[in-house]
């Protein structure tokens, strides 16, 4: 038998072995999984844009008007119009001096953080963090300091002891992908300020979803301006796809150049960047704001009757509403009977989260119906019963 053979072997034993699910149509409420019409409970098109009218017809347009590829990176081929536009309009939402385009989140996270620190320079990372940060800064060959979930005071002391010893580099997320909750973003600028640190908000889950005007987490929390980079993706709550980098115009000049991932990568293609701006100007919108108003509740709603049945969700306080099982077998067995039930919710496993906490993700959307997530809540908890998560 070949390695590659017995490793996925060995992940079939374990309960870690992933595959994929075939989801028809587009990414809406109700979707159909492997030819069965289910609820879609684990996407992270949190305001429904994927498939509004705005983002489709720009599309289109973008398509007739500039081609479908964009011919290479920009550096080579040269800046779209539409790259320009995007990145203006990025920038006036964020309310920063300018924006660069990356083709990811990941990329963005292993361009910025490679850029921003190096050798002799220290980075510090919750232990939450998405991977895309753990990898940025192990490219950086920086010094990666790792704190624990949310404590500050762990923070301090890294930044103490390793204080006047090259750039300091601190790097969250907003919202925590996994878990659900917020970084502590007003104490994270208090210590960036003591310790003249530079500050990274991967915001990928609170764009177009928290603060009054959908500009995320920083907003929500009142810190914008003190934010040195915001990175935030316009494939979740925007709909679209790619990423890129909110700040100063001197640093958006410095990753322009110094950002690997941004320099050696074919750029975003025009109907990505059209339905980009649109879905930015939906955002900003009384749409855009009805849309997340009806995102909190459905979440409250949702959320609430799964606390109320004795569910461990990991004191979430956004549309990420995880359900803790612990062990992996159970967790995909979970999933695998919702699915049955007519719920496509993904189970999450290692290396996505520590052994012993695996978890059902659950995502809410602006487009659930409120009848929808009662009826799921319930199965979710007869399910949980029967099982003996709860």
């Amino acid at each position: 038998m070949s390695f590659f053979r017995q490793e996925l072997e060995r992940l079939r034993a374990s309960g870690l072995h992933r595959s994929l699910r075939l989801v028809e149509g587009a990414q809406q409420g109700r979707v159909v999984v492997d030819g069965r019409e289910v609820l879609l409970l684990c996407s992270n098109n949190y305001l429904g844009l994927a498939a509004h009218p705005a983002l489709q017809e720009a599309s289109v347009t973008a398509v007739r008007g500039f081609g479908t590829g964009s011919g290479a990176a920009r550096l080579v081929s040269g800046n779209m119009t539409l790259h320009r536009q995007l990145e203006e309009r990025l920038a006036r939402f964020k309310g920063t001096e300018s924006a660069l385009l990356f083709n990811s989140g990941y990329t963005a996270n292993l361009g910025i953080i490679s850029a921003l620190a190096g050798r002799g320079d220290s980075i510090y990372s919750d232990r939450l963090n998405h991977a895309s940060i753990v990898d940025g800064a192990i490219l950086s060959r920086a010094k990666l300091l790792r704190y624990q979930h949310g404590d500050m005071d762990g923070l301090e002391r890294l930044l103490r002891s390793n204080r006047g010893k090259g750039r300091q580099l601190i790097v969250t997320d907003g919202v925590f992908s996994m878990d659900g909750d917020l970084a502590p973003l007003r104490e994270l600028v208090a210590l960036k300020r003591e310790y003249g640190a530079l500050l990274v908000v991967d915001d990928a889950h609170g764009t177009a979803v928290l603060g009054d005007g959908g500009r995320g987490s920083a907003e929500f929390c009142g810190v914008s301006a003190e934010v040195d980079v915001h990175m935030g993706t316009l494939g979740k709550g925007l709909g679209s796809f790619g990423a890129y980098a909110a700040c100063s115009a001197e640093m958006a000049e410095y990753l322009q150049n110094m950002a690997r991932s941004f320099i050696f990568s074919t750029s975003l293609p025009p109907a990505v960047l059209a339905a980009s701006i649109a879905a930015v100007e939906l955002v900003s919108s009384p749409e855009g704001r009805d849309l997340r108003r009806r995102l909190e509740a459905n979440t409250r709603l949702f959320a609430g009757m799964l606390l109320e049945s004795g569910f461990d969700t990991l004191g979430s306080t956004t549309q990420i509403v995880p359900i803790l099982v612990g062990e992996a077998r159970m967790t995909m067995e979970f999933s695998a009977r919702l699915l049955d039930a007519g719920l496509f919710v993904q189970g999450i496993r290692p290396p996505t989260v520590p052994a012993g906490r695996c978890r059902l993700r659950c995502t809410v959307m602006a487009t659930h119906e409120a009848g929808e997530l009662v009826a799921a809540a319930e199965k979710i908890t007869a399910i949980g019963r029967e099982l003996g998560v709860i």
